[in-house]
């Protein structure tokens, strides 16, 4: 080994320890949140059909994610990719210790969604008014209100109930939205009993510093265990949006593989942060994900190719087909050479 190879290992191995007295013990336990079949692909022209979706989820699984977000029942009017929910839920066969939630805008999704075995649901209202009159057709007052019958079922049921909240820091019909709305709203899905909120910045334009400044005030109605990062790639800045979160002890972040997403109400936003991305930015952390990024790079590959499109993940452009083991991209990712 060499002067320039020794001082760039001795380096990383620094830099993981800081990291590590940082963020504490907890830095080992973030957890992955995939929302790549559902939030990843809604926003597609190409529909994708329903055993592409299935597949996709399978080769996730593989990979060794977790929490994979497989479907959502909207009105096909207005969402048509996500029109086979039914289909993919019905058909998906589920491995254990896998959670495959899904996403609805009412009662009425929720009573579709409910025959299809589910465990998990997860609701959406906004923090601006001006979004949620695009996405949702009502004012945020009333859309908490529907969403609470919702959340009242699932729980009468024996179900999860994650919560989101949209447009977090900038709103394309607003502007810069208040910390303290962002709170609010947080707090009121807790109260309804969503067991998390996870709070997206739906058209990418947070930076640290906004990211910083609204969890600050999130975390005076929160737990850091309750709240998951949700952040879209716009202007570049999810990860280190994602870094700052961290600090605060936050451990659970959505992610989407191949960076795809985007919203049709959302003007200008651009694709989430890319699962690739996110677990190599973990791996060179110190933070061991337990998910195989080779099998994570043939799962962006398979839906990009179907896609026609070039994979949104730098990492996955970057490292190509490089690399057959897992442990030599942890070795680039960590720098110990």
């Amino acid at each position: 080994m060499n002067k320039i190879t020794r001082s760039t290992t001795t380096k990383s191995k620094l830099m993981r320890n800081l990291i590590q007295r940082r963020f504490g013990a907890k830095a080992s336990q973030i957890r992955i949140y995939e929302v790549g079949p559902r939030d990843g692909l809604q926003n597609e022209s190409k529909f994708v059909p329903t055993d592409i979706k299935i597949e996709l989820i399978n080769k996730l699984v593989a990979a060794g994610l977790k929490d994979i977000e497989s479907a959502s029942f909207v009105s096909p009017k207005w969402v048509k990719q996500m029109s086979d929910g039914v289909d993919v839920m019905k058909n998906l066969k589920r491995a254990p210790g896998v959670n495959y939630p899904v996403l609805m805008p009412n009662l009425k999704g929720y009573e579709i969604a409910k025959q299809c075995n589910i465990e998990e649901v997860a609701i959406f209202p906004a923090a601006s008014e001006g979004f949620s009159q695009k996405n949702l057709n009502c004012s945020v007052e009333e859309s908490l209100a529907r969403f609470k019958l919702v959340v009242d079922q699932a729980l009468t049921d024996g179900l999860r109930v994650r919560g989101y909240v949209s447009c977090i820091v900038g709103c394309p019909y607003d502007g810069p939205v208040d910390p303290k709305a962002v709170a609010k709203i947080s707090e009121q899905l807790l109260t309804m009993g969503c067991y998390e909120v996870s709070l997206g910045d739906t058209i990418g334009v947070g930076t640290a510093g906004s990211v910083k400044k609204m969890l600050r005030e999130v975390l005076t109605v929160a737990k850091p265990e309750q709240i998951a990062l949700h952040f879209h790639d716009t202007y570049g800045q999810a990860l280190s949006n994602l870094l700052a979160g961290l600090e605060f002890g936050i451990k659970t972040v959505d992610s989407s593989i191949s960076g795809l997403g985007g919203c049709p109400y959302a003007r200008g936003a651009s694709g989430n942060l890319a699962t690739e991305d996110l677990v190599y930015f973990l791996y060179g952390l110190g933070v061991n994900t337990n998910i195989d990024l080779v099998k994570l790079i043939e799962a962006g590959r398979y839906i990009s190719n179907y896609l026609g499109k070039p994979t949104d993940s730098k990492v996955n452009r970057a490292l190509g087909d490089r690399f057959k083991k897992q442990e030599d991209i942890v070795k680039i990712a960590s720098c110990d050479l």
